[in-house]
């Protein structure tokens, strides 16, 4: 079972800075599927600044809208997390990624 101190883990590798590979691989598929507005104006329906301030310059939604439910709520709270509600979305994340284990360990396809 994942607990906080595994996400926090991976929490950071996740903002290590842009020259990672896992930041690098993600500003070229941004790159390539929309053009980059340089001057991102905070619109709380279309591109809330929680989602949109990473420092790799990637909307959230552009890596999410690829992954399953639980898995692309996860990786929502984990982005989010140092730019809204912190500790209590870590432990979302923790619950979205508890019950896709659970599902994949019951071979339930998510």
């Amino acid at each position: 079972m994942i607990n906080e101190h595994d996400i926090k883990d991976m929490w950071s590798d996740w903002h290590a800075p842009i020259a990672s590979k896992r930041a690098t691989e993600a500003q070229k598929m941004w790159e390539e599927s929309v053009q980059h507005d340089t001057n991102p104006v905070n619109d709380p329906v279309n591109h809330p600044k929680h989602y949109t301030n990473h420092p790799s310059g990637i909307e959230c939604i552009q890596i999410t809208q690829h992954m399953n439910f639980l898995m692309g709520n996860a990786m929502k709270y984990l982005w989010r997390a140092d730019l809204k509600n912190g500790v209590e979305d870590l432990k979302k994340a923790v619950w979205y990624l508890n019950r896709e284990i659970e599902a994949r360990t019951k071979g339930k396809d998510v």
